[in-house]
């Protein structure tokens, strides 16, 4: 099973390679996305770490003055009439030495330090001329890391706890989940912008597999209410109608800073690396204050409009698991609910047991690889390895009889979405080879 899995893996991401950038998939998903390059190079250096490199570095040319990674870099080659909303849409200016709709004005999970930090371990099992290159791309990517650190913990502190804000669905990377609902039902919903503007991923999808019409004209209104002030993040609570901190965002932002405390320890910055340490720290604090439901036992989005959590049980909940110094109790919480029957593994995108579970559409049931990777992850920083390398099998397992699709079905395993999925088979070359924890991780 390892070698035809591995195999098959390897011949997505030759597939998907675009010259200088891993496309997600070639149908839907014709650009470069930010949270998806940091999942690719995980498993893209067991099979071409120049390219893993390549990939981030690519991605992190595009960043923007103020430090913000876009959410997608679009490729020139590509037709606006290919993807939606595309460059003309966003209508981003020009920047730096960026032409203008180069990319968009949004953001994603901040997954890349953690991976930049992998792909180093990577190159250091291959000798001191693959750690010598490695090092130099770590130098490059370094403070470029740091930026995007202090980006989101600053203009985007809407809520002024220290917890990083999302300003659309789209930037969680768990678009239409469940945890936004709340929130989104503030959301004007325009079903007019979608005369005006016409989607085309139900081109090439099944429409029950993605977001409503409904969900979608919010989302178009969304970026349109952002892109009416340049992206500016000034006053933006007052101004704009979706603000909402997100317990997985800043998971992976607390995780960010641990990977760069380590970055920072091999380029030999001591005093940095103890700052990235504290941030985590810090980080940590904020989400147990913020998201934690004492009553639930779960971590939940809060809406910062209204100061509410949101009372859905999503997968997003979980993920707090990612940071090593989340106190007991909330370990406990998030564990059994992992456990529980509104999860299992490996875990689907929402509640199981809800009124509105739906197997078929995208982050409202079915089960997604990469976050149940930061699951299993999260599990073994916490020394649960027995339950890391039960997660890690059904992963393996799920993958190997189905393909490598986007995400699947939580009850048969059917794959849905798009096929021939770059983080699906990347995750998968990593889970196959990977067994080692997280230099930070507690002790079992």
């Amino acid at each position: 099973m390892s070698a035809e899995l591995w195999n098959s893996a390897a011949v997505v991401l030759e597939t998907n390679w675009s010259g200088d950038h891993m496309v997600p998939s070639r149908r839907l998903y014709p650009h470069q996305w930010s949270w998806d390059t940091a999942f690719i190079a995980i498993g893209l250096a067991y099979v071409n770490p120049g390219r893993a490199w390549r990939d981030l570095r690519s991605l992190f040319e595009a960043q923007w003055p103020d430090g913000r990674v876009p959410h997608i870099v679009f490729d020139p080659a590509t037709a606006e009439a290919d993807y939606f909303p595309g460059p003309a849409f966003w209508g981003v200016p020009a920047y730096g030495a960026r032409p203008a709709n180069g990319s968009t004005g949004i953001v994603q999970p901040p997954l890349h330090a953690v991976a930049a930090w992998k792909v180093y371990r990577r190159a250091s099992a291959h000798g001191a001329a693959c750690v010598q290159e490695a090092r130099a791309e770590l130098e490059w990517l370094y403070p470029r890391l740091v930026a995007q650190q202090d980006y989101l913990t600053t203009r985007r502190n809407l809520g002024g706890a220290g917890l990083a804000s999302i300003v659309h669905p789209w930037e969680s990377g768990l678009d239409n989940s469940p945890a936004w609902d709340a929130a989104m039902a503030g959301v004007p919903a325009d079903l007019s912008l979608l005369t005006t503007y016409r989607r085309r991923d139900l081109d090439v999808a099944d429409a029950a597999h993605r977001p409503t019409d409904r969900d979608y004209s919010r989302y178009v209104g969304l970026v349109l209410s952002y892109r009416a002030e340049s992206y500016s993040d000034t006053d933006l609570l007052s101004r704009h109608d979706f603000a909402v901190e997100c317990p997985s965002f800043n998971a992976i932002l607390g995780a960010a800073e641990l990977a760069l405390a380590q970055i920072a320890g091999v380029l030999g910055r001591t005093a940095e690396a103890a700052v990235h340490r504290e941030r985590a720290h810090r980080i940590t604090d904020a989400i147990v204050a913020r998201l934690w439901d004492p009553r639930s036992r779960t971590f939940h989005a809060r809406d910062l409009r209204t100061g509410t959590l949101s009372p859905a049980r999503c997968v997003s909940g979980l993920m707090p698991l990612l940071l090593p110094d989340l106190p007991a109790e909330q370990v406990e919480g998030v564990l059994a609910e992992a456990r529980s029957a509104r999860f299992g593994f490996p875990a689907p995108s929402y509640d199981r047991t809800a009124a509105d579970f739906d197997t078929m559409r995208y982050w409202r049931g079915p089960v997604w690889i990469n976050v149940n990777w930061l699951l299993r992850r999260g599990l073994l920083v916490h020394g649960l390895r027995d339950e890391a390398e039960e997660l890690r099998a059904a992963m393996v397992r799920l993958v190997h009889q189905h393909g490598h699709f986007e995400y699947f079905h939580p009850a048969t395993g059917e794959g849905l979405g798009a096929p021939t999925f770059s983080w699906t088979a990347a995750l998968a070359l990593d889970l196959l080879a990977d067994r080692s924890v997280p230099a930070y991780a507690r002790a079992a």
